[in-house]
């Protein structure tokens, strides 16, 4: 017999699963809290490297260069970005790598240029939103290890295919791919409820594989393919999003590095004014999240990036 090691504490979702008559939510298994430490580590290198790149020189080189990003354009672009982008993943749980790539895109970012700063900037959001939602149990640890080793070399090949094929021929095929992708998320707006199924879910890692490539090769995608197709065939929605949310961070941890490898073109003001807008976002977000349903949003998402990419499919062909 399997021992389970349940909490047993009264917290609100052990209230819910009482008065539903479904058993207790288990403890962090040791892989979780494994995974959480080193996320919370990885994320504190990150910015121990980031605050040593601007100012490993000087004192007056790292002011000098935080003076440069500040009077380019395209960090206020970025910033704008993660802003809106933030806001829609916060309300919905997806999409910040969609929305941003398609305002991106539409400034005139090569894919390679915008995938790269998408994810890296990603890393900070990921990580963030994975250790929360472990923190609060909602990440199932089968489901997390069945996503992570096929998510994270579904990226790598995504990572391949964006930076070794020209941006020209690959922005028209990529366009495509995110007005099919808006189109998918307006369409989640008009189902019915299904009921949660109660069996483990089917076909897990062929879902990672092909979500984590196309969310590297597009700059999105991972939770609109990931999430709503377990969600959309019933399978339980909190620890569902907890253990694709979770498992995105080691899968954009791992893109980002192939990434930045593989990336020539400077990106660092990019990625600064995708994270700084996106920190600004947390609280419009939460607002956003209670004042609209969850179809509006959908519907307002789906809008937003059908419409972009039919301008940047238009933009491309007369190009």
């Amino acid at each position: 017999m399997k021992i389970r090691n349940l909490d047993l504490s009264d917290s609100p979702v052990n209230q819910e699963h009482e008065a539903l008559g479904i058993p207790p939510v288990e403890k962090n298994h040791p892989v979780i809290r494994t995974a959480v430490w080193f996320a919370i580590l990885t994320l504190i290198s990150l910015v121990g490297f980031g605050v040593a790149q601007v100012f490993g020189n000087s004192w007056d080189d790292g002011v000098t260069t935080i003076k440069t990003t500040l009077d380019d354009s395209m960090f206020w672009n970025a910033l704008l970005v993660g802003l809106l982008a933030q806001i829609v993943d916060g309300a919905l749980g997806m999409a910040y790598g969609l929305t941003s790539t398609s305002f991106l895109l539409a400034t005139g970012a090569s894919p390679a240029l915008a995938t790269a700063s998408v994810h890296m900037a990603e890393v900070f959001t990921t990580g963030i939103s994975g250790i929360t939602h472990a923190k609060f149990g909602n990440v199932n640890k089968k489901l997390f290890v069945r996503l992570l080793v096929p998510g994270i070399i579904g990226g790598l090949l995504g990572a391949l295919l964006v930076t070794q094929v020209d941006g020209k021929i690959l922005k028209p095929f990529i366009t495509v791919y995110l007005l099919l992708m808006g189109v998918y998320v307006l369409s989640k707006a008009f189902r019915k409820h299904i009921a949660t199924r109660k069996e483990e879910p089917k076909h897990v890692a062929k879902l990672a594989l092909v979500g984590g490539f196309v969310d590297t090769s597009g700059g999105g995608g991972w939770g609109p393919v990931v999430t709503t197709t377990l969600v959309g065939t019933g399978h339980d929605p909190r620890t569902t999003i907890g253990s694709v949310n979770f498992a995105e961070f080691f899968l954009t941890l791992t893109s980002a590095a192939s990434l930045f490898i593989l990336v020539d073109e400077t990106i660092w003001h990019v990625v600064a004014g995708l994270i700084v807008g996106g920190l600004f976002a947390a609280p419009f977000a939460a607002y956003a999240c209670k004042k609209f349903s969850t179809r509006t949003l959908l519907i307002l998402v789906g809008l937003l990036i059908s419409g972009i990419s039919v301008f940047n499919l238009y933009k491309a062909l007369i190009g």
